[in-house]
C-alpha cells in the first residue's frame, strides 16, 4: 500500500503529489548550506590565497539561519574573514557578505562572484 500525503492524488500508484507548502516547510527545517557552484568559487579563491601564503586554514559551518566559510591565517586564531550566506537577506541587501575579523562587513551583494572580488588586488603605479 502506498502512503499518501494529505491532499495528495495518486491515480495509478506511480506518483505521489506533495503540497507545495509541505515541501517548503521541510526544506526550511534543514541547515543553510553552500551549493556546489558556490563552494567551487570560494575554494578557487582559497587556493589562490594559500598559494600567495596569506591563508592557511578554513572552516565551514552550516547553521540553521546561515552558512559560514571562515578563513584563518593560523588554526588557533580567530578567522581573518568570513564568507557568509544568509538567505533571509537575499531580497534586501543580498544573501552573500564578506565579514572581517573586527565584524566590519567589507562587501555585501546578491552575486557571490562580485562579493568575492573584494579580495582581488589591484595593480598600482608606484613612483620612486
Amino acid at each position: 500500500m502506498v502512503e499518501r500525503a494529505e491532499g495528495a492524488e495518486d491515480t495509478d500508484g506511480s506518483a505521489m503529489l506533495i503540497p507545495l507548502h509541505e515541501a517548503r516547510r521541510d526544506r526550511r527545517e534543514g541547515p543553510v548550506t553552500f551549493e556546489r557552484r558556490e563552494l567551487d568559487q570560494i575554494l578557487k579563491l582559497y587556493g589562490r590565497m594559500v598559494a600567495a601564503n596569506e591563508w592557511r586554514d578554513y572552516a565551514i559551518d552550516h547553521l540553521s539561519d546561515r552558512a559560514v566559510f571562515s578563513v584563518f591565517r593560523r588554526t588557533s586564531e580567530v578567522p581573518l574573514f568570513q564568507i557568509v550566506k544568509n538567505p533571509r537577506l537575499a531580497r534586501k541587501q543580498g544573501a552573500y557578505s564578506v565579514v572581517a575579523a573586527t565584524g566590519l562587513i567589507m562587501k555585501r551583494g546578491h552575486e557571490l562572484a562580485r562579493v568575492l572580488n573584494v579580495f582581488d588586488k589591484r595593480l598600482k603605479l608606484v613612483e620612486a
